[in-house]
């Protein structure tokens, strides 16, 4: 017997290697890296302009103006304090026999809007219990000193011109001075 030599089995071929195949898998990676690189790009100068955009046109406070017409001085009553300029403009007009003032709305003591009582006859602070007579004189709470009033004056077509631009304070003997009482 001779000792032959098993035949060996058959050796499965190897399967071709694919050819590109790292170098398609890298293309893909690349192109997929820069999508995302664009894309966060495109967000970024999207950014960048639109906070360029706001900076050019800036939150703009509308104020009413400083200088108002408020009527005839026959509209207001003698002796009634005329809430109607409170809310827009921050005005209590107030007729006298002898004439008209205009009191800022705006407690002395930390800013907030007093209430005028009609039945007590006087302005009330809400926040802080300050006490106000018609004529603006603090005599209860803790304002330091009375509203101010504001200039007043008749213009040409009888109407009466309240300007808040000008103010006018008692503790410095101001509501004497023209423009502060306007005089009928």
């Amino acid at each position: 017997m001779s000792q032959e030599n098993p035949p060996k089995p058959a050796a499965k071929p190897k399967p071709a290697p694919k050819k590109n195949a790292p170098a398609n898998e890298s293309r893909r990676s690349f192109f997929s890296w820069m999508s995302l690189a664009w894309v966060s790009f495109t967000a970024s100068m999207l950014a960048a302009g639109t906070a360029t955009a706001r900076f050019m046109f800036p939150n703009v406070l509308f104020e009413p103006p400083s200088t108002f017409r408020a009527g005839r001085p026959e509209e207001l009553q003698v002796g009634v304090v005329d809430e109607r300029f409170k809310d827009g403009f921050g005005v209590w007009l107030v007729r006298e026999e002898g004439g008209i003032y205009a009191l800022s709305t705006t407690c002395t003591h930390l800013g907030c809007t007093p209430n005028w009582l009609s039945a007590e006859q006087k302005f009330k602070c809400p926040c802080h219990g300050s006490g106000f007579y018609k004529t603006g004189i603090n005599f209860e709470g803790p304002a330091p000193r009375p509203l101010e009033r504001y200039a007043i004056s008749l213009a040409e077509d009888g109407q009466i011109v309240v300007d808040k631009s000008r103010k006018f304070q008692e503790e410095k003997d101001q509501w004497t001075l023209p423009g502060a009482y306007l005089e009928l």
